[in-house]
């Protein structure tokens, strides 16, 4: 293992292997979700790596999403999805045919899926709710809104918000283009999306519409990848070399330029660790992990890592925290590996 830091070292809590290419982590309360690219998944606890609950989704697997309190688990994949209950391990496997690329839990009750062209909202036994008019091509990510009484619809040409059973939009934010992920704050001020034209569309929902909407472009890439710490004050993003921070803090980005975090080659993961303290941890296409006081310095600062980790010559495939004290990484070649972290304050 190769830690670049001067302080305590990480610590391995646990590793495991997977029969599978890992293609998403989630991690809620006291669990961890593995989906890999062929449909096996692993639901693991979060503190050992013990195997809590098994599934396979027939197709594949694209994403993995427990619900807030870890009651449920959702995976979603090339040919359909697949909803699994912790309490018995009841698992629902609709092979619809539709491409689901996402899913968005508003509460453990209730979960949206996107299935192909629409998004389809449930409840925890799979049982449909309602659903949204078809979209002008696939659906592509989701997030709700207004604790779950909104539902924000990324697809080509516009992020589109929808009220609890209302087929047709309330509120549409343009924006000609493919939308690839969809970022809210946790305040809820901005919505984000990051698009195949290598840039990153942001509005204001409509209870603080000002009429304010912003686009950063220029990324030598497409931006896949994005996300909002805790404070809903710093956007993380792919699409270059460099992983971008911009601060949404005030009036938000504008006329501003991002931190810039360069390690990788190829970014393939990222993640926010929970809480304020703007620590951020990074996957490459080489097996790096990289951990980051990503909000540190001046706009247009390029910042170094704290740590690099390179125990693992396999791509990094996933990123996810489960709490503040223990990062999970999952890499192609089935290894799953959780680090143990000093404090909440450290790196």
């Amino acid at each position: 293992m190769s830690i670049t830091a001067p302080d305590q070292a990480l610590t391995v809590a646990w590793e495991i292997t997977i029969d599978d290419a890992p293609v998403a982590l989630s991690a809620r309360g006291d669990l961890v979700a593995v989906a890999g690219a062929e449909g096996t998944v692993r639901v693991l606890d979060a503190a050992m790596g013990a195997e809590m609950g098994a599934l396979d989704l027939p197709g594949g697997a694209l994403k993995s999403h427990l619900s807030p309190t870890a009651r449920h688990l959702a995976v979603t994949g090339p040919m359909g999805y697949a909803l699994w209950r912790r309490s018995d391990g009841r698992t629902v496997v609709r092979e619809s045919g539709a491409w689901s690329s996402s899913a968005a839990w508003a509460n453990d009750e209730r979960v949206a899926i996107a299935s192909g062209r629409t998004a389809l909202v449930l409840d925890a036994d799979g049982e449909e709710l309602w659903r949204t008019e078809p979209a002008a091509s696939t659906v592509t990510d989701l997030a709700w809104l207004r604790r779950g009484r909104r539902l924000a619809v990324a697809a080509y040409g516009a992020v589109r918000g929808h009220e609890r059973h209302t087929a047709q939009p309330v509120v549409t934010y343009p924006y000609i283009g493919s939308h690839l992920a969809l970022a809210v704050a946790p305040t809820e001020k901005w919505i984000c999306s990051g698009n195949q034209d290598a840039s990153i569309h942001c509005a204001k929902p409509p209870r603080t519409r000002d009429g304010s909407e912003l686009t950063m472009s220029g990324y030598p890439e497409k931006v896949s990848r994005l996300a909002f710490d805790d404070t809903g004050f710093w956007l993380a993003a792919d699409g270059a070399p460099d992983l971008t921070v911009w601060d949404f803090s005030g009036k938000g980005p504008a006329g501003t330029a991002p931190r810039q975090l360069r390690r990788h080659e190829t970014i393939t993961a990222l993640a926010w660790r929970p809480g304020p303290a703007g620590h951020l941890a990074s996957g490459g296409h080489d097996g790096t992990v990289a951990l980051w006081y990503a909000t540190a310095g001046q706009p247009a600062n390029r910042l170094r890592p704290v740590r690099t980790l390179h125990d693992v010559d396999s791509a990094v495939a996933a990123l996810a925290w489960a709490g503040p004290h223990l990062l999970i990484t999952a890499h192609r070649d089935g290894r799953v590996r959780a680090y143990g972290l000093p404090s909440r304050t450290a790196l």
